[in-house]
């Protein structure tokens, strides 16, 4: 069984990734470095094709629902997503935890 990922796995990502900073400022390291296109190219079985990442059910462009049907399900989602955390929001204010850190405030 594996273990959940949790932030602490990705500690060294994030110190070598240095977001935030210029990119000069990162640091590469045994497990994480960039690469070039040509090296990537150089690799068996590289593929750049994100292709899978295409809704499948979008695929015949002449059976996609209207505009307006498209955007009221993106408003719909949007307004059940914003429910979503006012509730959270509601809950931590609850429990006496502010909706906004401090460290975010204006």
């Amino acid at each position: 069984m594996h273990q959940p990922v949790r932030a602490v796995h990705l500690d060294e990502f994030v110190e070598s990734y240095a977001p935030g900073r210029p990119r000069t400022e990162r640091v590469e390291g045994e497990r994480f470095r960039s690469f070039s296109y040509d090296e990537l190219m150089k690799r068996d079985k590289a593929n750049l094709d994100i292709t899978w990442l295409k809704d499948a059910s979008l695929e015949d462009l002449d059976d996609l629902p209207a505009p307006e049907v498209i955007a009221r399900e993106i408003v719909d989602d949007l307004t059940a997503a914003l429910a979503e955390f006012e509730a959270v929001a509601l809950a931590l204010e609850e429990a006496g935890t502010p909706a906004v850190p401090a460290a975010l405030e204006p």
